[in-house]
């Protein structure tokens, strides 16, 4: 851990007066004495969001009933919030669209990405890579039974096996575990120079750190709505495909809302020019309209403003970690580089669980990856500096006070 450079609460007073972003926080529901530490894995509620949902619901729904897929847009919301979804994470236009889930995405893009490579043999990611990208190409390549394979390799392993055997490469931009992020730019081009697709996951990152997709020359890319674009639990997730690829195959799901005419009832299947084919299904108009909210938010922030703050928030939880936590066994999994990390801190320590639920009930609200990781997301539309020094002072008050020993904080819970 870094050596420690706050030392006073009032220096992280001092910094919130000064912060350029303090105006948003009174834009989120936040309950009063939580210190919300885990919008990487669920935003905070936008104060917005309740009337809109009501709106669609008493008005829209209720008044208009089913005449408000034409009158108030419903049949354009996967287009609409995907195209804005899209300049925050540096896409063209016509290159994003919100549907299904990340899971489901990524089914349609990795098949998508065999059918492009067709004398491929290999999905290659890390071993670390959140368990649901694992599980989805290992269902995908024994689904298509022609010899595909996932190959999951350790993270320093990665550059080296992208050859000639490589379809695609599916990595997660921040990892979950760590808060580890790669170059997506140096990667895409690695994987580019041996033949190979690139597609991204983007769960950590969008909403979190500038993201310049087209710059960086990404094939296909998936992310979700729920995290750090505070769309809801839940929230429904986006794809990307790069303009140069769209229409080159046919869409793996070939479902009725990706279809040229959707109510022509046509008895067979004609893919939708561009992005459009991607949608399967009748999408969630509730949800997309939470997650519409989540975004337009997002929009409203310089993202290299959140990026700036983020990195400044993590520094010092590194820091301050490094100055009250050294006697009580934590290891510091995320790395000290800036340009290396995302907007999260991962502590390591044989008790994780019991120690967070101590932490949890003192108003301090993280969350643990098995076996043992606390991990702590930093999301600076709401997060003040205050709240980091908080934070570290009641993990301290845990740890000297043994408090997570206790019988009642052992007991795990179904959702960690």
């Amino acid at each position: 851990m870094t050596q420690a450079t706050f030392r006073a609460r009032a220096q992280c007073e001092a910094l919130d007066r000064n912060d350029t972003l303090q105006g948003f926080r009174d834009r989120f529901a936040l309950p009063e004495n939580i210190i919300y530490l885990d919008g990487n894995s669920l935003g905070a509620l936008p104060k917005a969001t309740p009337a809109r949902i009501a709106r669609l619901v008493e008005q829209e729904w209720g008044g208009d009933l089913i005449r408000s897929w034409n009158i108030h847009g419903w049949a354009n919301l996967q287009q609409r919030v995907g195209e804005k979804i899209g300049r925050l994470i540096g896409a063209r236009p016509g290159e994003t669209l919100v549907a299904d889930s990340t899971s489901v995405n990524l089914f349609k893009l990795l098949a998508t990405a065999v059918q492009l490579r067709p004398e491929r043999r290999i999905i290659l990611s890390e071993a670390s890579n959140f368990p649901t990208d694992l599980y989805i190409a290992e269902g995908l390549a024994g689904f298509v039974g022609r010899g595909h394979q996932l190959r999951a390799l350790p993270t320093d392993a990665i550059e080296a096996a992208i050859d000639d055997d490589v379809a695609v490469v599916m990595l997660t931009h921040v990892n979950y575990r760590t808060g580890r992020m790669w170059d997506m730019a140096r990667i895409t081009a690695r994987a580019h120079a041996a033949g190979a697709l690139m597609l991204w996951d983007l769960a950590h990152s969008a909403g979190a750190v500038p993201l310049d997709l087209a710059a960086s020359g990404v094939d296909l890319a998936v992310g979700c709505g729920y995290k750090y674009l505070n769309g809801g639990p839940g929230a429904p997730a986006f794809l990307f495909i790069a303009a140069h690829l769209q229409n080159l195959v046919s869409p793996p799901l070939s479902g009725w809302f990706g279809h040229e005419n959707p109510f022509a009832f046509e008895p067979t299947y004609r893919p939708a020019p561009g992005i459009a084919c991607a949608a399967v299904g009748t999408p969630p108009v509730i949800s997309l309209a939470a997650l519409e909210v989540g975004v337009d938010l997002m929009l409203a922030a310089d993202a290299h403003e959140i990026r700036r703050k983020s990195l400044a928030q993590t520094r010092m939880f590194i820091d301050l970690a490094g100055q009250h936590l050294g006697p009580y066994g934590f290891t510091l999994v995320s790395p000290l580089e800036d340009a290396q990390r995302g907007s999260q801190v991962c502590l390591a320590h044989q008790a994780a669980w019991p120690i967070m639920q101590a932490l949890i009930a003192r108003g301090v609200i993280g969350d643990v990856r098995a076996p043992d990781i606390l991990r702590f997301g930093f999301a600076p539309l709401y997060l003040r500096y205050v709240d980091v020094w908080d934070a570290i002072m009641q993990l301290e008050h845990v740890m000297q006070s043994g408090a997570w020993k206790e019988a009642r904080y052992q007991a795990k819970a179904q959702v960690t």
